[in-house]
């Protein structure tokens, strides 16, 4: 049983009048000095939790006081301490982001969800696909690609037509975002060790941005993703009602 709790909430009220309930009956402590940390809020601030504090190795509970919630367990006040005994972890892996401008910078990031390249202008993208650096597409015109985590494959992945991920497979889904040509590839799976290399053809005509869990690259000329095992990030479920749980019954709606 946890007993120091660091209670996180998003901006949105639901989430704050929460945090507020919580701290008044269970106490609270700083992330730092915790067994556990509860995220109040939806995926986003799920996500945003477990960015700022990886370096701390602490598990993270969610409960939803968001829309989605899909990394997050039901919100309930009087249970908490059972339901964080009782509950299982499930350890994940981002993606590393090595990003290269127009101007020579690079930029870092990591990724739970996925790791996207968007078209900056009117103009549809053009981007070059390298496996292991094996050139397997020469020319994918589309508004995007991305390549995404089993954990994140029922986000943007999925609203973009990719496939469900089982959690533990060792495969990535690599997927674009409204092909034009050519017109219907449907994407590929990829192995989780694998290393993807995006190069945008024409960037100063056809402009690109990259996108790493919503932290974004812009005028971006290459970006190279691979999985990050050095990386664990661990999220705490009700028994149950897991990621593999989730992702099944996600598939059968």
């Amino acid at each position: 049983m946890a007993d120091r709790i660091a209670f996180l909430a998003s901006e949105a009220e639901t989430a704050q009048s929460a945090r507020a309930a919580l701290i008044g009956r269970y106490g609270n402590c700083a992330p730092e000095e915790a067994e556990v940390i509860v995220a109040l809020g939806g995926d986003g601030f799920m996500l945003h939790t477990l960015h700022r504090f990886q370096e701390l190795d602490v598990p993270v509970y969610g409960m939803n006081r968001g829309t989605v919630g899909f990394l997050m367990n039901e919100y309930h006040e009087a249970d908490l301490l059972d339901r964080l005994k009782d509950a299982e972890i499930e350890e994940i892996n981002p993606l590393s982001m090595l990003a290269t401008c127009q101007d020579g910078s690079q930029s870092r990031a990591l990724a739970i969800n996925e790791v996207s390249l968007l078209r900056q202008g009117p103009q549809a993208a053009k981007l070059r696909i390298w496996i292991d650096d094996r050139l397997r597409m020469d020319e994918l015109v589309c508004d995007g690609a991305l390549l995404s985590t089993p954990a994140g494959s029922t986000a943007y992945n999925y609203s973009a037509h990719g496939p469900i991920l089982p959690i533990g497979s060792d495969v990535l889904a690599l997927t674009a975002i409204a092909p034009f040509r050519p017109r219907r590839w449907r994407g590929a799976l990829v192995r989780k060790n694998a290393t993807v290399r995006f190069e945008v053809v024409n960037p100063q005509k056809r402009p690109v941005m990259a996108d790493a869990d919503s932290r974004s690259v812009r005028n971006v000329v290459s970006v190279e993703i691979k999985s990050d095992p050095s990386v664990r990030h661990k999220i705490m479920f009700d028994p149950g009602h897991g990621l593999e749980e989730r992702l099944i019954r996600e598939q059968f709606v």
